[in-house]
């Protein structure tokens, strides 16, 4: 099955760097597993350290899978999309326009839009990235990834994410989509990370859940008005990809000049020092 449930048989289990099929298959994740709490006993004082040097080597390896990839652009969407519809023409238009802008294209590595989008990155001589997730049914790695990394949970996975991404581009989806889409927008809004660019794409799509942003939920004092404006939403590939260009043209900049105002202070206070 892909990573929502849809039926994807044959693909296999992924288990770390296991591959499982059949009745090897497990009923239950890494996710679960972990986050269950404990019946009886004190075995998880022995299970748990054991679990925290495979979370660690998850988060090494992804590290040191991804460390040279250069500029990427995460892009999300629904797994249940098929070929013929148009949302997933979108999203090899928008994969390829990135590519041609420079950027890798990072997804979920399963069918749907996130196929879609490994495939027009990889059509397009591009760097086409697939994040995989272990999950209780036979699911795998799209045909047009070409470089993978199977994760156990769901924590490390989302950090490569968002560490190795200039941007978000967010194709309609359902709750998986979701919730790296208010993941993103909330380490945003708490300036856990720099401001990159979180764009939406299909405005019929989704503009309920923006006027739902925009009306009760800052109505009621729960969000400021102007997080609204962390999010923008457009119609079309072009649209959405030059809004991920431009905001990383100018995060760039301003990187730049905050290197060059530290650089400027510490000469100034060198000099500052070998004058006294």
């Amino acid at each position: 099955m892909s990573d929502d449930g849809q039926p994807e048989p044959g693909r296999g289990y992924r288990k770390g760097p296991v591959l499982l099929r059949g009745q090897q298959i497990p009923t239950s994740t890494s996710d679960q597993r972990l986050l269950s709490r404990p019946v009886g006993g004190a075995s998880w004082l022995h299970d748990d350290p054991w679990r925290v040097m495979r979370i660690q080597s998850e988060f090494v390896e992804g590290f040191g899978a991804l460390a040279e990839v250069g500029p990427a652009v995460s892009v999300f969407g629904s797994a249940r999309t098929r070929a013929h519809e148009p949302a997933y023409a979108l999203g090899v238009d928008v994969a390829r326009l990135l590519v041609e802008a420079g950027y890798a294209v990072i997804t979920g590595g399963g069918p749907g839009i996130m196929e879609a989008a490994n495939r027009g990155a990889k059509e397009a001589g591009g760097v086409s990235i697939g994040l995989g997730i272990e999950l209780p049914f036979e699911q795998g790695m799209n045909d047009w990834v070409d470089l993978g990394v199977n994760f156990r949970y769901f924590f490390a996975r989302k950090t490569m994410f968002v560490k190795y991404s200039e941007g978000f581009i967010v194709l309609p989806g359902g709750f998986g989509t979701f919730d790296e889409l208010f993941e993103a927008l909330t380490l945003v809004q708490t300036h856990k990370v720099i401001e990159f660019p979180i764009v939406l794409v299909g405005r019929d799509y989704w503009q309920g859940l923006l006027d739902w942003i925009s009306g009760p939920v800052v109505a009621a004092g729960l969000i400021s008005p102007v997080d609204r404006d962390l999010l923008q939403v457009v119609d079309t590939a072009e649209e959405a990809v030059e809004i991920v260009v431009t905001r990383g043209a100018e995060l760039r900049r301003q990187e730049e000049a905050a290197v060059a105002e530290a650089a400027q202070a510490q000469q100034e206070a060198q000099a500052s020092s070998d004058a006294s």
